[in-house]
């Protein structure tokens, strides 16, 4: 004979379910942080890489000055992002580098 479960039980089922449903939209959610977090990264990698490769040396104690003339090419007419853009909008979003 089946037994039924009370009220009682069949809510702190749902309970429980609710619980471990919960635990994974979390680990689903920090994955996916995880995730952007390498592609950003990996982003800011390459772009380290692109401005040491431009200037042809490492420039950590020059990283202020680039940070300045950046700054003041964006306060000058946002120069630099105009640049991004219309470098974006010919290449259709494609990134080039100069071969070594």
């Amino acid at each position: 004979m089946a037994t039924t479960k009370t009220t009682e039980e069949q809510l702190k089922e749902i309970d429980e379910r609710i619980e471990q449903m919960k635990a994974r939209k979390r680990q689903i959610q920090n994955r996916a942080k995880a995730e952007e977090r390498k592609k950003r990264t990996k982003m800011l990698i390459e772009i380290g890489g692109t401005v040491v490769k431009v200037l042809g040396r490492d420039i950590p104690e020059d990283l202020p000055k680039l940070y300045n003339f950046l700054m003041q090419q964006e306060e000058r007419g946002k120069y630099f992002s105009r640049a991004m853009e219309h470098d974006n909008d010919e290449n259709h979003g494609a990134v080039t580098a100069p071969n070594e």
